[in-house]
This record gives C-alpha cells, sequence and structure tokens, in this order.
C-alpha cells in the first residue's frame, strides 16, 4: 500500500487517507486562452513509466494539498513537497537522481 507523508500536518498517510489529485506542475490556461490551448490542458496528461509528479489531498486527514514524486513502477516514493511549490525541491531531484542517472534533469 502506498504511504505518504502530509508535508502540511507531518503525518504519514496510507494510500485510503488520500484522494490522488493527477499530473501536477501543470500550466494552467486562463481567460483569453486558445480553444485548442483550453482543450489541451484539460485533456492531455503525460502518464509515465517511471518518476511521476502528482498532487495528492490529505483528504481524511488536515484536508490539504500537497504534490509527491514517486517512481509508477515500483510505487518507491522520492518525498512530498508542498503544493504551492513551483518545482520539485532539490533534495527531491536528487534522490531521483540517485536512483535514475540517465533522467535526472528530466523529472
Amino acid at each position: 500500500m502506498l504511504s505518504l507523508h502530509c508535508p502540511c500536518c507531518g503525518i504519514d498517510a496510507a494510500e485510503i487517507e488520500l484522494a490522488p489529485g493527477g499530473e501536477a506542475h501543470l500550466k494552467r490556461q486562463g481567460p483569453g486562452s486558445s480553444d485548442a490551448d483550453f482543450e489541451t490542458y484539460l485533456f492531455t496528461r503525460d502518464n509515465p513509466r517511471g518518476v511521476v509528479l502528482e498532487r495528492w489531498r490529505h483528504a481524511y486527514g488536515c484536508g490539504k494539498w500537497f504534490l509527491a514524486a514517486r517512481d509508477s513502477v515500483t510505487m518507491e516514493v522520492y518525498g512530498t513537497y508542498p503544493a504551492q511549490t513551483h518545482n520539485p525541491p532539490q533534495e527531491i531531484l536528487d534522490r531521483i537522481a540517485r536512483r535514475h542517472p540517465d533522467r535526472a534533469q528530466s523529472a
């Protein structure tokens, strides 16, 4: 079972306490964007095998959103960080680089 550390309340939460929110760090399209840009934002998602950056909500805890870096194949968690962060913290990127030296900068 997946277990993630909630950086908001500091609790290690089991998967049953969490709600997935999809891909993290998406560029939101607002008023004035083209129909094609808005369609891409709504429907186009990466679905990589391996390292993923995702949004999670501590639904049965503090209720706050946070981001997680994990491996979609092995379920290894590289770390979690607040949702207001624009890029993964360097320490998480370093963990990913140690496990996947071939894709260190692409996460």
